[in-house]
């Protein structure tokens, strides 16, 4: 969040005809972003520690100074104009880039906290990485997580994300990255569904039965697309497609069928079969990445250092457990 001194940023209007700078008051772009955020000006306000009448002046003041109606002013609350998202973009990534320094310079040896902002995709976010951080909390209770589940490769140079865990390696220059683990899509029922339609023996045995997958043309790696073009192949019965494994893992345990699912599943999830065992993915790697510049940023490292420590402690259940890793 923007700290509340008063200072002024220089903006160069091309629109004007002697393209002259625009001088803007620091706290005025402050309480802009806050509204642009809120929606309100109330709830703005409350944010702030200012009344209403004090936020909707310093708005009236950056609008004439823009000469630019920056919200559009509606019943049940406040939507940005054109002009306004152009100046929200900008005051968007000030923030991050102004938290980003405050908690690197914050940063202590005895101290790790502060605002991570972590990208992965929706499933590895919401079926391994969610259920794990209480235990990154707990170590450290002063780290604030944004957690973003998006099959979206996020730019990390740019700063949309903090640090990403991909199940392909980041292509984007000036990243630091270091492989993780290797994942394949397998397939899995439930013991009761399986107990009333039968356990396929061989992949023409699949036409008995519902396939859950996701859609062979969504985002998603490639390995397991292939998976999938493969049992799409044959003449399936029934066929249920969901655009997330979470939401495959919650169709299989419900007992709607056979699902196409990540490895990393068995170990939280025990109550799985595995169907057709000869029957899986290629390797699917996964990477973990951030930018060169927050190396030493000690949120970073212990995110980094409790994310392999976790797969390692996986790993080694897996194999304690006779499962093929």
């Amino acid at each position: 969040m923007f700290t509340a001194v008063t200072h002024t940023v220089m903006i160069v209007d091309k629109t004007a005809s002697n393209y002259g700078p625009v001088i803007m008051d620091w706290d005025k772009l402050r309480i802009f972003h806050a509204v642009a955020d809120a929606g309100s000006l109330t709830h703005a306000g409350n944010t702030l520690h200012l009344s209403q009448s004090a936020v909707s002046r310093q708005i009236r003041a950056l609008e004439e100074m823009l000469n630019a109606t920056l919200f559009h002013r509606h019943a049940r609350g406040l939507m940005l104009t054109e002009q306004g998202e152009l100046l929200h973009d900008a005051t968007r990534v000030m923030a991050r880039r102004l938290d980003a320094a405050a908690a690197r310079i914050r940063d202590s040896e005895e101290e790790v906290f502060g605002e991570l902002r972590v990208t992965t995709t929706t499933g590895f976010g919401c079926l391994f990485l969610a259920p794990r951080l209480p235990a990154l909390y707990a170590k450290y209770p002063g780290l604030k997580i944004d957690l973003i589940l998006d099959e979206r490769v996020l730019d990390l140079p740019m700063r949309e994300a903090d640090l990403a865990i991909r199940m392909k390696e980041p292509s984007q220059a000036d990243l630091i990255r270091k492989r993780l683990m290797t994942v394949r899509m397998r397939l899995y029922a439930s013991p009761e569904y399986l107990k009333k339609n039968g356990t396929p023996e061989r992949m023409s045995d699949m036409s008995s039965h519902r396939l859950i997958c996701q859609n062979a043309m969504s985002p998603q790696v490639s390995a397991g697309a292939i998976l999938i073009q493969e049992l799409l192949s044959y003449e399936l019965p029934s066929l249920l497609t969901i655009n997330n494994y979470f939401g495959v893992l919650q169709a299989v345990l419900s007992n709607l069928g056979i699902g196409v699912l990540p490895d990393y599943l068995v170990d939280d999830f025990p109550q799985l079969v595995r169907v057709l065992p000869d029957t899986e993915s290629s390797d699917v790697p996964v990477f973990l990445a951030y930018p060169e510049e927050l190396r030493q940023t000690k949120r970073v490292q212990a995110f980094r250092d409790f994310v392999v420590s976790e797969l390692a402690t996986h790993r080694q259940r897996l194999r304690d457990s006779g499962h093929d890793i």
